[in-house]
């Protein structure tokens, strides 16, 4: 078949199916839905990919313990005192940035973190989120800084709705 030999006379569209509309339609009376059974009834609900026939679903089944804070769970890109002794020279200024431009801190990370695995031989200044005390310890040895850098503030409640104190009633 080519596209030069189809005939104009097919519609390019099927109409749509409107049951309930008398039996002239063709889908009239039960309206495609059968006479009787659970789904014959308007409203009636189909099973979910859930549904196991009756027997106990595998949610269900499937024991449910303990906490999970991963809502809360914070992940850091760590980078160890050798590896700024290795990438930064003398009085370099060490940040976020410059270690992801370094390639030492790729991942997506909610911060970057400081340990004391190695030596420093150098004196940088260094800003990040978190810094083992060892790590602070190295830095500080050779004259530089360890500065944190902030955690966000806490949200703000509305102060356009104060709390309302509950005062007791005086009964006279």
């Amino acid at each position: 078949m080519n596209l030069n030999s189809v005939s104009g006379s097919m519609p390019s569209r099927k109409g749509k199916k409107r049951v309930g509309r008398g039996t002239g339609s063709g889908h009239g009376k039960t309206a495609g839905r059968g006479h009787k059974g659970q789904y014959s009834s308007a409203g009636a609900k189909l099973p979910t990919s859930l549904f196991e026939g009756g027997q106990m679903p595998l949610y269900r089944r499937s024991p449910k313990r303990g906490f999970s804070n991963g809502m809360h769970k914070q992940t850091f890109n760590v980078v160890n005192v050798s590896d700024l002794e290795y990438h930064f020279e003398e009085n370099d200024t060490v940040s976020p940035e410059t270690l992801r431009a370094k390639g030492l801190a790729k991942k997506p990370a909610d911060g970057v973190r400081i340990l004391g695995t190695g030596e420093l031989t150098k004196k940088l200044l260094v800003t990040a989120h978190h810094f083992s005390a060892s790590a602070q310890e190295k830095i500080k040895a050779k004259g530089g800084e360890a500065l944190l850098i902030a955690p966000p503030k806490p949200p703000v409640r509305n102060k356009m709705k104060p709390k309302v104190a509950k005062v007791a009633k005086v009964v006279s």
